[in-house]
């Protein structure tokens, strides 16, 4: 078995990593010239100041598929990129509780009429 020379996986590794930052900076910079500066899901609106925590999601969860027109994309905050990614990486199955399927239970007005009309 011959081996490789030392370092050579390393110079792949560091290649393939500056080729992927080098792609996603490109999508990254046009999806913010197309799109507000808004997160998709939550409305959380974004500055110069706080844009790093603005993400580009593949709505289809493909990398490499980056479309001009930016219709595979689409803005989210870092939470809301994270909270997808853990649904999809679910197998599409939302978490007890989570997600738009399970019934809210907090009432955060119940009793308001009572406590207006005792003012």
């Amino acid at each position: 078995m011959k081996k490789d020379p030392p370092g050579r996986l390393d110079t792949v590794v560091a290649r393939a990593r500056r080729a992927r930052e080098q792609r996603e900076r490109s999508y990254r910079e046009q999806a913010l010239k197309l799109y507000p500066w808004v997160c998709g899901r939550c409305g959380r609106e974004f500055t110069r100041a706080n844009l790093s925590e603005l993400t580009v999601h593949h709505r289809d969860h493909d990398h490499d598929n980056n479309p001009p027109d930016g219709s595979n994309w689409e803005l989210l905050c870092l939470y809301c990129h994270d909270a997808e990614h853990a649904h999809h990486d679910a197998g599409g199955k939302v978490a007890a509780g989570r997600g738009s399927d399970a019934p809210a239970t907090y009432k955060p007005f119940a009793g308001l009429a009572g406590r207006l009309r005792k003012e």
